[in-house]
């Protein structure tokens, strides 16, 4: 094969017992246009799943229009076990981890390619991630946005300092290169358990490798969001997962000894009651919706518990922990996309 067409990305989708959902994100998939097939292909990461999956990925493999489709299991269970399998099971340079709830525009594998192929030195990239709600959620869920990996910078490829993990494209390279390929720090969903972190982690540790960071428009997606994603009670559980996943990141970004990330982390529990306060305040007032309160508390008591886990860590894991991901010099630290 010439190597001008040799495979530039390679698709992982790990899935959980989400086979209606998978099928709608393969269907998106077969209809790419204005790129070769021999640029890409898919692979699906089967995390246990005992639901229709298999089925799904036979017919979508008949139908051909996803070149080089496969399917794999992983038995340990979790995203991030999941997602490792992926990027240690296929050889491209780029990895797109693509969730099963998300619908590619039909160029967007076109987009990436061509942004891969002009920026070979990058470390990861994504684009315009477009929420898409089963039904119109109450005013305040907007402000959560971010919980859905909602992305958006505007019209213009650009460096970003940090990346939303729905459609995150990341260099093979980079990966290796950052340690995360042989030894991932952070645990993600695990089944249906709403924890996250494995995705900033990634974002994290690429940039402090020193690789840049893009933002790339011209990819679109639409994340699917389900009418029980947006009720208080799921907003309250996420958030509170959120909030232990800032904890991590600001243990993975920390530039000093242990002893004095903890005492920061402290300090930011403890700031963390005035924004609370004021939005008490604004719920007096009637400029905030009351919902808003118990969904900001659970992300602080998150936090809390995110840092009470990392200073229960073994000594010799919270070492190799704090500061891995710390900014290489001359860059600054990047924001985990969550306040």
């Amino acid at each position: 094969m010439n190597a001008a067409v040799l495979p530039t990305i390679q698709v992982v989708v790990c899935t959980y017992n989400n086979a209606a959902l998978l099928d709608e994100m393969l269907t998106a998939l077969g209809r790419q246009h204005s790129v070769e097939r021999a640029r890409w292909g898919c692979l699906i990461v089967d995390n246990n799943c005992t639901d229709g999956t298999p089925a799904v990925v036979e017919k979508h493999k008949r139908m051909g229009l996803i070149p080089n489709l496969r399917r794999i299991r992983e038995a340990e269970q979790g995203l991030t076990p999941a997602r490792l399998r992926g990027a240690r099971s296929t050889d491209a340079p780029w990895i797109a981890y693509v969730d099963d709830d998300c619908v590619l525009e039909a160029d967007w594998m076109a987009a990436a390619v061509a942004f891969a192929v002009k920026h070979p030195s990058a470390g990861a990239f994504g684009g315009r991630v477009i929420l898409d709600y089963e039904r119109e959620p109450e005013r305040y869920v907007h402000a959560y946005s971010y919980v859905f990996a909602a992305q958006d910078h505007g019209g213009g490829e650009r460096r970003v300092p940090f990346l939303a993990g729905a459609g995150l494209v990341v260099s093979r390279a980079a990966l290796a290169a950052c340690g995360w390929s042989e030894e991932p720090l952070v645990a993600d969903r695990i089944g249906r358990q709403l924890v996250s972190g494995g995705d900033v982690e990634i974002v994290l540790r690429v940039a402090s490798a020193g690789y840049d960071l893009w933002y790339v428009p011209a990819m679109a997606l639409r994340h699917w969001i389900p009418t029980r994603r947006t009720s208080l009670g799921y907003l309250i559980s996420i958030n509170r997962g959120l909030g232990i996943s800032q904890a991590l990141a600001d243990a993975l970004v920390w530039d000093g000894a242990a002893s004095s990330w903890a005492v920061a982390s402290g300090k930011k529990l403890l700031k963390a009651f005035v924004p609370l306060a004021r939005l008490i305040v604004s719920v007096v007032r009637g400029r905030s919706a009351a919902a808003e309160i118990p969904i900001q508390a659970s992300f602080s008591m998150g936090r809390a518990i995110g840092v009470s886990r990392v200073l229960r860590m073994p000594s010799d894991r919270r070492r190799i922990l704090i500061g891995r991901a710390r900014p290489s010099v001359g860059r600054e630290a990047a924001p985990t996309g969550v306040a």
